[in-house]
């Protein structure tokens, strides 16, 4: 069995035989407290466990800590940072890929050593695995990020993230990374055609979606609960979205045509999903079964051949991720290019700018800064109804 580093452990209160005092052994160093026993060896004791626990167990090896034990300390950090509605957002993972970078050229090197020319070395390297420019420049933030958060705990110089804010971003043109086709709106008659390929369920949030112009997301997580339907417009309050973090309120404005794909799904408890992959995989089951040839008498009887063990079960939400899946494979089906549910976002904003301006398309898109007063609100409220009333 290996060894459990000793940063996961906190170092223990223990006694110096030799001169009675209080003394703590953490990664090759002693520490003396004091006398063992008295109250000022213990709260010197209590300030460097303080200490231990924000920096993740790191404080007293600086000039012998590793990239590995620096990346373990900030995914450990970020696991519990990037947090929305009780769950990990997707930064989490990409800090995880970032991490994943530095890991086989510069992990057992050591955090005090890696300088610009580290950094620019694990930027090629994504730039060799085919990466795009814009996801590489992330990236690169990302792990000047990480070097900012370990300069503040403590674990390495502040001169480390200094000389790696000299490394600019990639530049247009001037590299050799992949650059990425701008995301332009999805045309209606391709929209047309993979409706008629999809379940039931995801074609009406592909329908909901193109009326009402939410992020994909923000469809997926749609409950009865979040819907107020006092007025003629309905309006929509996720419980968690993008901007949140920003102080920014996110209302989706839901008019007639909308509220007629929605209604079908309201009759359900308040907190549980609108779109839900169970109710689809439902739907398919009832659809074989009514198309079934065998007489009911003969072969097997419904449900009879179903696996018991699954290796993938059927959920009670939607993600982004199964979401554009779907979407993909029905593209496939019925034979029309791939296109991904955030293009419905830029074709109702090319029409609503169109039909209302700019600023309509900041107010039904949800684009405002956080920092909009009261006043603007109000204004926000009054035209994203008159739009949705009109066109969605």
């Amino acid at each position: 069995m290996s060894k459990r580093p000793s940063f996961l452990s906190p170092p223990s209160y223990v006694k110096h035989k030799a001169s009675g005092q209080a003394v703590v052994y953490q990664n090759g160093r002693t520490t003396y407290l004091g006398k063992f026993g008295s109250a000022a060896s213990k709260e010197a004791y209590k300030r460097l466990i303080a200490e231990w626990t924000v920096s993740g167990g790191l404080q007293d090896s600086r000039q012998e800590i590793t990239n590995a034990e620096v990346m373990a300390a900030y995914v450990a950090f970020a696991k519990g940072y990037y947090r929305k509605a009780g769950k990990v957002t997707r930064e989490y993972g990409l800090i995880v890929e970032a991490c994943r970078a530095i890991k086989p050229l510069y992990g057992r090197a050591l955090a005090v050593e890696f300088g610009p020319l580290a950094l620019k070395a694990v930027r090629q390297s994504l730039v060799d695995s085919g990466l795009s420019r814009k996801y590489i420049n992330k990236q690169v933030d990302r792990i000047k990020r990480m070097t900012k958060w370990a300069a503040a705990e403590e674990l390495i110089p502040a001169s480390i993230p200094q000389a790696l804010s000299m490394v600019t971003g990639l530049r247009k043109g001037r590299t050799e990374a992949r650059e990425t086709a701008p995301v332009k709106p999805v045309a209606d008659s391709t929209v047309d055609a993979t409706l008629d390929s999809l379940p039931a369920v995801v074609a009406d949030m592909i329908r909901f979606q193109r009326f009402t112009g939410c992020r994909p997301d923000e469809v997926c997580s749609l409950r009865p609960c979040d819907l107020d339907r006092s007025g003629d417009v309905w309006r929509y309050r996720p419980e968690s979205h993008k901007t949140e973090h920003h102080g920014r309120d996110r209302v989706v404005f839901i008019g007639p045509q909308a509220q007629g794909v929605l209604l079908r799904y309201l009759a359900r408890d308040h907190q549980t999903y609108c779109f839900r992959p169970c109710d689809s995989e439902a739907k398919r089951r009832a659809a074989a079964n009514k198309a079934r040839k065998t007489p009911v008498s003969c072969g097997n009887t419904r449900g009879s051949n179903v696996k018991r063990h699954p290796k993938r079960i059927v959920g009670m939400r939607y993600s982004t991720d199964s979401y554009r899946r779907a979407i993909h494979r029905a593209c496939d089906k019925a034979g029309v290019g791939r296109w991904s549910p955030n293009r419905l976002r830029h074709s109702a904003a090319t029409e609503v700018r169109r039909r209302f301006g700019l600023e309509g398309a900041q107010v039904v898109l949800g684009h405002a800064s956080a920092d909009i007063t009261q006043v603007y609100a109000e204004r926000d409220a009054t035209l994203g109804t008159r739009i949705a009333r009109e066109i969605g």
